[in-house]
């Protein structure tokens, strides 16, 4: 048996940027033109009038502030409301490929590896821009690795169970290396016309190298324990696929073909879930909360993390424990994590323990507890 570590991480950050002062000013165009275009219905007590979104309302709700995307024109035009993204041909690298192949590169620069080191990718990604053949695949292809490669989707999760899958691996010894990235076109899968829910989600790759320990040629992070959960739940959904045109009602704008949350019982139900979670975890494997420097945890809301770094640390934890980036990048769903982890962990000394997990629809969630080495 080998002992796996991550010995480097990568995150593509797409160039357009939308402030919360951007998303108001187009999401109150659109619900203007909506009113005035119902207005007679509204009048009659038939349709409910559209409320205008604030900045002071997206930062209380979810501690966000901007996001990055890989398109603003289209999300920003009140005709549109979705990203404008162009039809490439079957002979082009797709947008995830495009995407995952920067963040790989990063990891790999990082840990002083090149592409024939890796034997394994995983592409594991809330939402998948095809069917087949996999995404990872054609990272494969794209950046000359030879071995194998698939998809998987845990939702927001799919960062730490695609850890847990690569680790394995590599403890197995059935492969060397292994890259998991996390491609997330989440603005494609959010509804940019709903009030609860349009400044969520931002877009994003990461990227994640796990190798056999002995073969690091840097600071890395040892893999000390991986524990992943699953329980089902629909106040997380989306209900697009391949089936939509077979079905009488398969209408192209249907709300529920775009994520829907029920978010009050998705606080309720989940934050209880994943603090559980992750103090078992830690105690299964010899841990107590003072031993626990950092946490990465996955960037839903910010209201979520105290609560669960709370609940963990058994006190209100300190901003150097518990990094948040949302306010920055928004909800990436899996990649936020590992965003987290990319930009908050150089920094961590010899033996310091830390612990990334990640949660969300499914439900889900993952948690990978770290020792640093230098």
């Amino acid at each position: 048996m080998h002992t796996p570590a991550i010995t480097g991480t990568g995150v593509y950050t797409p160039e357009n940027v939308i402030t919360n002062a951007e998303l108001v000013i187009a999401f109150n165009a659109y619900a203007d033109r909506m009113n005035a275009e119902n207005a007679d219905a509204i009048a009659a007590g038939q349709v409910e009038p559209m409320q205008h979104s604030s900045e002071e309302f997206i930062l209380k709700a979810s501690g966000i502030e901007n996001r990055y995307v890989m398109d603003k024109t289209g999300v920003l035009d009140p005709e549109i409301m979705h990203p404008s993204l162009r039809q490439r041909t079957d002979e082009e690298p797709g947008i995830m490929t495009e995407m995952a192949v920067d963040a790989c590169r990063k990891a790999l620069e990082q840990a002083g590896r090149s592409a024939k080191d890796v034997d394994l990718v995983i592409c594991a990604a809330s939402n998948h821009e095809r069917a087949y053949p996999a995404i990872a695949i054609e990272i494969q292809q794209a950046l000359g690795i030879d071995g194998f490669g698939f998809d998987m989707n845990v939702a927001c999760s799919s960062a730490t169970f695609g850890i847990q899958a690569a680790a394995d691996m590599v403890r197995s010894g059935s492969v060397r290396a292994a890259l998991v990235v996390n491609p997330e076109i989440c603005s494609g899968h959010l509804e940019w016309r709903d009030r609860d829910c349009h400044f969520i989600f931002g877009d994003v790759a990461t990227a994640t190298l796990i190798e056999r320990i002995e073969d690091a040629k840097g600071p890395h992070f040892e893999i000390i324990s991986t524990r992943c959960a699953t329980a089902f739940s629909n106040n997380i959904r989306n209900n697009n696929g391949f089936l939509r045109r077979s079905r009488p009602d398969g209408v192209a704008d249907r709300r529920d073909m775009q994520f829907m949350q029920n978010g009050r019982k998705v606080f309720k139900e989940v934050l209880p879930m994943v603090s559980k979670h992750i103090s078992d975890h830690m105690t299964a494997e010899g841990f107590n909360s003072g031993d626990l420097k950092r946490l990465w945890l996955h960037q839903a809301n910010k209201t979520m993390n105290d609560f669960i770094g709370k609940k963990v640390l058994g006190r209100e934890p300190e901003a150097s424990e518990q990094p948040n980036i949302l306010q920055d990048y928004a909800n990436t769903s899996s990649a936020g994590s590992i965003i987290a982890f990319s930009k908050h962990s150089g920094d961590l000394e010899e033996g310091d323990v830390g612990l990334i997990c990640s949660f969300g629809a499914g439900y889900s969630v993952g948690s990978v507890i770290l020792k640093r080495h230098r």
